[in-house]
């Protein structure tokens, strides 16, 4: 394709698109309305034009403007400046945030494609306690597809992290551009116009370009034709732009999931040869991208086209091994519906969280290092949580996992022995745990797929809704207790006159004031 600063755009008059000032944002139209009044070029610009165009209702709405920064801060007592490599101006609006990007030269990649670095966290698994593992709540995906993504705040002093100590020189670096031996960007903050802009965008069904001067619509890269078409682009040479952005195989996978349209035959050709790249991405960066395919709503559909482009094995090395190994085995049947309940939560509007998911991701890692042990400790809490620890940490070596997460997935996966065999008054005080209505679908999930007992998996959804009385009664009689089974035959028995000479029940035996059934140190 040939270089968009080259081409005169095609302007789509009002009357011949669908796209409707009542679709957009009262806010987002604010903004566009305020920076057109001060003289600056203003335009919505990238998803939210794309979604309304196929007849979806955007998540967040961008804007693109030849205002600079500053200028764009002087405008708005509302806004903040966010973004070491790529300044971007945070308009806020309560709840609701407006992205405003000033135009960037060609060669730059879109913000959400190359954020600032973030230092990875360190992932000590080893330790019960932890003080910052708070209750992450309904955390949800960022999800949306707009061209631009939250970043940690610009350095005041105006120094980018490509000097750090430590990280790799780059084989090209200036004041505004800076490329690693790879080719891949790592800084570019050049300003531009928007026959500039964009050339940095990536796929030609996230470049159009909507006027708020006339209400029409600006299309370099015949956008419209390949949205008609349900045909996913890239812009430019494919091969060269995965080197800039290696994310960018990923943002395929995903757009082909979430809007159902097909890469084109250039756009797939290269990527058996360039998905190793992968390998070479930050990989707190490669958290945010696992969460926007899995938690978008999309998850089923990401997975995949994911798997059927190979990258799962680059992203997430060990569930793509395990499922390989297994197909359509238990472990995959148990991702594919947890994926499946999150995408319908997510349609319903309810909250997710990445703690489940990961519980999800990693259960396959999990069963293969359970897999390595001796028969004989499979069901130990201690091999379990050893386990379950070996395969976050494998996971963490490709993909970031912030610590409150992973203390999550540990809690989900430490409640599951005790939800399978639960103990009379233990289980009630169980309820109470934080994490037990995560643990508690896991576990609904592990009997749906006869990893578990559906019988117990009842049992504790039953408990949930019971009457204080009839809770009373469950307790004193959990499933799968021995001593539950021999009342229950025993009392089965003097029903039917037997067991005693007689036909009179049997008397019943005086509990030992120590309790039944508890060790010499008291465990249970």
């Amino acid at each position: 394709m040939s270089n968009p600063q080259a081409v005169i755009p095609r302007v789509i008059a009002r009357s011949d698109h669908p796209l409707s000032r009542s679709q957009v944002s009262p806010n987002a139209l604010r903004v566009l309305y305020r920076l057109h009044e001060a003289g600056f070029q203003a335009f919505l610009v990238g998803g939210c034009v794309r979604d309304i165009l196929i007849g979806r209702q955007p998540k967040d709405f961008d804007v693109a403007t030849n205002a600079l920064p500053d200028e764009v801060r002087r405008l708005f007592r509302n806004c903040r400046l966010i973004g070491r490599r790529f300044r971007l101006a945070h308009i806020v609006y309560g709840q609701e945030i407006i992205e405003v990007a000033t135009f960037r030269a060609s060669g730059a990649p879109a913000q959400s494609e190359e954020p600032a670095d973030r230092d990875d966290e360190e992932l000590t698994l080893e330790e019960d306690g932890h003080e910052d593992d708070e209750d992450e709540g309904d955390d949800e995906a960022d999800g949306d597809d707009a061209d631009t993504a939250d970043e940690p705040a610009a350095d005041e002093s105006g120094n980018d992290d490509a000097g750090e100590p430590g990280r790799r020189a780059p084989a090209f670096a200036s004041a505004e551009h800076a490329l690693d031996e790879r080719g891949r960007i790592l800084r570019d903050n050049a300003y531009g116009n928007i026959e500039d802009d964009v050339w940095r965008r990536d796929f030609t069904a996230n470049s159009l370009y909507y006027n708020i001067a006339d209400f029409s619509i600006w299309d370099y890269c015949n956008g419209i034709e390949d949205i008609a078409a349900r045909r996913l682009r890239l812009i430019g040479d494919p091969a060269t732009r995965y080197r800039e952005d290696p994310v960018r195989m990923l943002r395929a996978a995903r757009f082909e999931a979430k809007l159902g349209f097909r890469l084109d035959a250039d756009g797939e050709a290269p990527l058996a040869e360039l998905r190793h790249l992968l390998a070479g991405v930050p990989p707190a960066r490669l958290f945010d991208e696992v969460n926007k395919l899995f938690l978008g709503g999309h998850g089923v559909a990401s997975l995949q086209a994911l798997r059927e482009r190979e990258l799962l094995g680059v992203l997430l090395p060990g569930v793509d091994d395990y499922l390989r190994r297994h197909p359509g085995g238990a472990v995959e049947q148990l991702l594919l519906r947890g994926l499946a309940n999150t995408d319908a939560r997510v349609a319903e509007g309810k909250p997710i969280t990445p703690v489940y998911l990961f519980a999800l991701l990693v259960y396959g890692p999990v069963a293969a290092a359970i897999e390595t042990l001796p028969p004989a400790r499979w069901h130990e809490m201690n091999a379990i949580m050893e386990c379950c620890d070996r395969a976050l940490r494998q996971v963490h070596q490709r993909v970031t996992i912030p610590r409150r997460i992973a203390f999550g997935v540990r809690d989900m996966y430490a409640l599951q022995p005790r939800l399978e065999h639960p103990r009379g008054r233990r289980a009630a005080r169980l309820l109470e745990q934080p994490r037990f209505r995560a643990a508690y679908d896991l576990f609904m999930l592990r009997a749906a797929v006869g990893m578990a007992s559906p019988a117990v998996a009842q049992w504790w959804t039953d408990l949930q809704s019971a009457s204080e009385a009839q809770r009373e009664t469950m307790l004193d009689h959990p499933p799968g207790d021995p001593a539950t089974s021999a009342r229950i035959d025993a009392a089965a028995q003097g029903a039917a006159g037997e067991g005693t000479p007689d036909g009179a029940p049997p008397k019943r035996r005086r509990r030992r004031r120590g309790g039944r059934g508890r060790s010499s140190t008291g465990a249970g």
